[in-house]
């Protein structure tokens, strides 16, 4: 065995050669996917990223080779040098892209061996995710996996070309930087050489990049790491990557111009899916009166109704008092879901308890009237005019929620989108764009008793909002606006704030004094004060753009090596405890705690 190629160096790739290839001499270089023993004729699958070739070890042409090919397994590393030979008739297989032909091997170097790998390198395994990523350097074999990361190589450099012929820079920003604490935590980082004190890990290069327009680059793009250490999902890592922009002199329709292209450019290139533009847009208050949530899913209807005014009065208190209190009464008519069990309504029930909901009144239409426990607190004038409100018809099923606007929103939102699933209304081979805009500038926490941003205090009020901000903050609108695709948000940006006096609005309005703001943001002012332009932007959650164009369910799929749940590297063991020494250097004295759970 040996390590060394010697004279052997690769011609092609595993999965590109065809019948036009027959008569060469080629060298192909990889891994065993599968040995075969066909009465004395052994067959290899060779793989690399381009695909699988099939290698013949034939006893009649090569004995010697012939018995080292008895030795190879599975995953062992090979160099084959042979011949480019047609399949015999009968045995073609259409699903390789080399399946018209094999390589007769004259020739063989193993260049390693391998042990047996804990589970097969093929897309269809039925293996824990967790195994998965503890042998991620394996799993990253699969061609799935690795269709994926091509994938998103493809994207990138899609994006790459398109922001560099438009004008683009490509800038970097600090990733040891200041903690600036609005939105997630940070992840922080303590200085050796300044004990005591910690640099901060991005969690967008939001300030640089607006420093980057104030010193007049104009065009700026960076594909940028980022990092949130909050709790994870699906379509969540602790380090993630973002397609960042700025631009000067500009407006809402010039970000979202150039927004729309890229998106059209990714979707041709990597789908070869024609996209219509412009994209359909939404106000806040729309989405939200109308799907419930801010992200809406519009590939299918089941849209929210409200009754407020209708029920206002009506003989069920619950529904009074919602509306009496300052709340909403409103519903989904799911059309032919009268067929509804009891117990798949009670689930149904306890589906919108997740989201705060105290639980699910409903109606079943019947030919001969309602079913429902609440039918007889209407009255009959009630009663007609929910009919017309929510066309209800024989065989509809009636959803209702009751309760503060958000509550109501955020559970009948996720229950239209559970089910739209469950009922096979979405089709999965569209992709429903829509900007949403006019985002409320400020939300108020309960727990701190004070206005937060909702995007970040940096973003731009709209001009005729700009005299309620001391007086009516929450009726407050930004201009801000995410791109939603089939109810994910890829992409948010907005206009910024680029006057020194209405950012110290924003400030006081978030609470802070003035002397808080000047020692967290006094740069961001000093940089304001120096002459600012117009200036705005937008950034693009790549990860899950990638999974929405790889069709994937998690972004830890197109993730090289991603983080788990609990924010852990299976393969390298990270989070880990550092050396005693290391942490006095850094003046660090570790308390233990249990965690719970």
């Amino acid at each position: 065995m040996s390590d060394k190629l010697g004279d052997m160096r690769r011609t092609h790739q595993c999965g590109e050669l065809s019948a036009g290839d027959i008569g060469k001499s080629v060298v192909l270089m990889g891994w065993v996917q599968r040995r075969r023993d066909h009465g004395g004729v052994i067959f290899i699958d060779l793989r690399d990223r381009q695909g699988i070739t099939q290698v013949v070890f034939n006893p009649e042409v090569n004995p010697a080779l012939h018995d080292k090919a008895h030795g190879l397994r599975n995953e062992y590393v090979i160099g084959v040098r042979g011949h480019v030979d047609a399949r015999p008739e009968g045995m073609i297989n259409p699903n390789l892209t080399t399946g018209e032909i094999e390589v007769t091997a004259g020739e063989l170097q193993i260049f390693n061996a391998a042990e047996t790998p804990p589970f097969m390198i093929e897309d269809r395994i039925e293996v824990s995710e967790n195994i998965r990523l503890k042998h991620r350097h394996i799993d990253l074999r699969r061609p799935s996996i690795q269709r994926n990361i091509i994938t998103r190589h493809r994207a990138s450099a899609t994006v790459r070309n398109y922001l560099n012929g438009l004008g683009f820079l490509d800038l970097e920003t600090p990733i040891l930087t200041r903690s600036t604490p609005e939105g997630a935590r940070d992840y922080l980082v303590p200085s050796r050489v300044n004990p005591g004190q910690f640099y901060a890990l991005p969690q967008s290069p939001q300030l640089f990049k607006q420093l980057f327009m104030i010193a007049g680059f104009d065009r700026y793009y960076q594909i940028v790491r980022c990092f949130r250490d909050e709790d994870l999902r699906a379509d969540r890592q602790p380090e993630f990557t973002q397609i960042d922009m700025e631009m000067s002199f500009v407006g809402e329709e010039d970000i979202m111009a150039v927004s729309e292209g890229m998106i059209r450019l990714l979707f041709k290139e990597i789908l070869d899916r024609d996209l219509e533009l412009p994209f359909q847009r939404l106000t806040y208050a729309e989405a939200v009166s109308r799907y419930g949530l801010d992200k809406p899913d519009i590939r299918f209807g089941l849209e929210l109704t409200d009754l407020t005014d209708i029920v206002a009065g009506s003989g069920f208190k619950l529904f009074a008092s919602a509306a009496a209190g300052g709340g909403v009464v409103k519903a989904i008519n799911v059309k032919g879901g009268g067929d509804f069990t009891r117990k798949e309504l009670d689930d149904l029930a306890d589906f919108v308890t997740v989201y705060r909901a105290k639980g699910l009144a409903w109606i079943k239409v019947k030919p001969d009237g309602w079913q429902s426990p609440i039918a007889k607190f209407f009255t009959d004038a009630e009663k007609q005019a929910l009919i017309e409100r929510l066309d209800m018809a024989p065989g509809d099923l009636i959803l209702f929620g009751a309760d503060d606007a958000r509550i109501v929103n955020d559970s009948l939102g996720n229950l239209r989108n559970h089910l739209g699933r469950r009922l096979g209304l979405i089709d999965d081979a569209t992709y429903a764009f829509t900007w949403v805009t006019d985002f409320p500038m400020f939300e108020y926490d309960e727990t701190e008793k004070r206005y937060q941003a909702l995007h970040h205090p940096f973003t731009a009020p709209l001009e005729d909002d700009c005299d309620k901000l001391e007086s009516d903050p929450l009726s407050v609108r930004s201009r801000a606006y995410d791109l939603v695709l089939n109810g994910f948000e890829i992409g948010g940006g907005s206009i910024r704030i680029h006057q020194i006096d209405l950012q110290q609005r924003i400030f006081k309005a978030l609470g802070m004094a003035s002397a808080e703001y000047e020692e967290k943001f006094g740069f961001l002012l000093s940089a304001l004060a120096s002459g600012a332009p117009p200036h705005g932007g937008i950034a693009f959650g790549f990860d899950r753009l990638v999974m929405l164009l790889c069709g994937e369910q998690s972004i830890r799929d197109v993730i090289a090596f991603p983080k788990t749940q609990r924010a852990a590297c299976l393969l390298t063991g990270a989070p880990s405890e550092p050396a005693k020494a290391q942490l006095d250097e850094l003046a660090i004295k570790v308390r233990k705690i249990q965690m719970e759970g």
